[in-house]
């Protein structure tokens, strides 16, 4: 049995605000340990529970936060960035995926939410609904025929998990008060609870059925510059001032349109009119 956690940072133990996930300073070092700590401790549960594969696939920002050298030794640690299906590399090869540290999606309540850009998305939308990273990350999943069996995080980032992945295990590390604040469980008790949740989700890994289909994503941002130039990608079309969307035949082929969109997006921002 092979279970991959996609490790994603704003939603660690203990973080609230953007410097705790930056990587430049001392707030991010100290927070890097936080979070290697929850990554553990998901690790530890499901291998007790008798997971014998489990591969973390580094999900946030520059995707070299984890400390290698504190993890459990039976884990493997992916590491680095530019991977295909960046946050979901490797799914296609597991049995179960645990999502670490996620939050709410880009204009929602939720403890440094967003949607892949810090800031300019507004909104995401896939087929309608309103998309977290947990959201889009779970139906790419889905496609692979692989369940979302645990979700940590804020408390919204769990209320939002009810959506797409309503009967997988969901520990809220934090409780939000704003987007920059929360409050917080002492890191002892976060890592018991989250190990314990990991020992129980573990029942729920398993194969089902691949579900393949096509899918549109629409994406809002909060400048006209960013939908003008997205809308130069090829199958990109302008729907709004600020407003563009896509069609692809697969989540895996809209999920990589989604990673083009979002880096030229982030190309075309300016330092003082971002």
């Amino acid at each position: 049995m092979r279970a991959m956690i996609s490790a994603d940072m704003e939603g660690a133990t203990g973080v609230t605000f953007p410097l705790d996930v930056e990587p430049r300073g001392d707030e991010w070092h100290r927070f890097r340990k936080l979070f290697t700590a929850d990554a553990n401790a998901v690790a530890l549960g499901l291998l007790e529970a008798g997971v014998d594969d489990i591969v973390i696939n580094e999900a946030h920002a520059s995707m070299r936060n984890i400390l290698l050298e504190e993890l459990d030794e039976r884990v493997r640690l992916l590491t680095g960035r530019h991977k295909p299906l960046g946050m979901m590399q490797g799914i296609e090869e597991a049995d179960a995926v645990v999502f670490l540290g996620y939050h709410a999606g880009a204009g929602e309540k939720g403890v440094l939410s967003h949607t892949y850009l810090g800031n300019s998305i507004l909104g995401v939308w896939l087929d309608g609904e309103p998309a977290s990273e947990g959201y889009l990350n779970a139906a790419l999943a889905k496609e692979h025929g692989v369940p979302v069996i645990m979700v940590t995080g804020d408390d919204k980032a769990c209320e939002d998990a009810l959506r797409y992945a309503p009967d997988a295990e969901h520990v809220a590390v934090k409780e939000y008060v704003s987007r920059y604040t929360a409050i917080c469980l002492p890191p002892a008790r976060a890592f018991q609870l989250q190990r314990d949740a990991a020992g129980r989700a573990a029942a729920h890994a398993g194969r089902t059925d691949p579900l393949t289909r096509a899918h549109r994503i629409e994406v809002e941002f909060d400048a006209v510059q960013l939908a003008d130039t997205t809308a130069n990608i090829p199958t990109v079309e302008q729907t709004g001032d600020r407003r563009i969307a896509f069609d692809a035949p697969t989540m895996t082929d809209a999920m990589k349109a989604f990673k083009i969109v979002s880096t030229v997006a982030a190309a075309a921002r300016e330092v003082f009119y971002d």
